[in-house]
């Protein structure tokens, strides 16, 4: 090999060296890896010890059990944007749902289905659900929501939030496992009470169900474990990294029809989108109130 082709063989071999110094990757400790892979520690997620949902343990010494609940806690700690969210939103939700739930007897743990259900976001599924807790429309108006052309109580946090804890709290009452409550409202009690008769189960861990009322449960679970504490899980925020309640704002009471919300709100010194942020119900751009009706609409201070 001559000198010249010698001094570009030793360079390329520099630089490369240089480059596994610098990215921490060498063919020896990474075989087979691509230059520029991305570092990261992916560690499985300790399952010795003990688990429960609403006060009600996980029978961990099943394998079937261990080994669905380790794929929920394994998906929503690895979700790392989606988890972020959900941990960052529930400062804003949380507060008002703990309260509720107390008011009606129902474990706290119950909030975490709300993450389940909609990533606390006021979303919309395929069939039809809708909201924080997605609810069904004949679900919503069983438990005193009001849905019309102008109105989706659905998408007003507290009322959705009561008609949910009144659905859970008559399920209870039928099951007498808050368990099992969970599974119901996720494949409806008809599907769930119909299914433990047939099957002769005695628990919700004993059932054979659909995909997503099998992992149902076990995601409540994991959301429980990853968003009351983090940092154990690998994320790390401050408090005023959550997003704030909402919280500061006054009530107009409204009695009449107002045909254009914004003009509305520009009369109560807001703005279209707060409006809308503040009072999500409000699906239209007008509100009709009927005769004897009245409204609480929030206005931002």
């Amino acid at each position: 090999m001559n000198t010249k082709m010698l001094t570009v063989v030793n360079l390329a071999l520099a630089g490369f060296l240089g480059f596994a110094v610098l990215t921490g990757t060498t063919p020896e400790a990474s075989p087979g890896s691509t230059a520029g892979a991305v570092p990261q520690i992916i560690k499985p997620v300790d399952l010795d010890r003990s688990f429960h949902f609403a006060g009600e343990a996980l029978p961990m010494d099943n394998f079937d059990v261990r080994e669905r609940l380790d794929r929920e806690l394994l998906v929503n700690t690895y979700w790392h944007s989606n988890t972020m969210l959900n941990i960052k939103s529930a400062y804003k939700f949380f507060p008002m749902m703990e309260q509720t739930l107390k008011e009606y007897g129902i474990p706290e743990d119950f909030k975490y289905l709300a993450v389940a259900e909609s990533s606390l976001r006021n979303a919309v599924s395929p069939a039809g659900a809708r909201g924080l807790w997605q609810l069904m429309s004949p679900t919503a108006r069983e438990y005193g929501l009001e849905i019309s052309d102008d109105v989706d109580e659905r998408y007003h946090y507290e009322k959705a939030t009561v008609a949910a804890c009144k659905m859970l709290n008559s399920y209870y009452k039928n099951f007498g496992s808050w368990t099992t409550v969970a599974a119901a409202y996720n494949a409806g009690y008809g599907r769930i009470k119909s299914e433990m008769e047939a099957q002769r189960a005695e628990s919700y861990y004993d059932l054979n169900l659909n995909a997503e009322t099998s992992r149902y449960v076990f995601r409540l679970v994991a959301i429980k474990e990853i968003l009351s504490r983090p940092s154990d899980f690998g994320f790390y925020l401050e408090e005023e990294d959550g997003y704030p309640p909402l919280d500061n704002f006054k009530t107009v009471e409204v009695s009449s029809s107002i045909p254009n919300l914004g003009d509305f709100a520009l009369e109560q010194g807001t703005t279209y989108r707060m409006l809308k942020v503040f009072n999500p119900w409000l699906i239209s751009s007008s509100l009709t109130v009927r005769p004897g009706k009245t409204y609480e609409i929030k206005i931002p201070k």
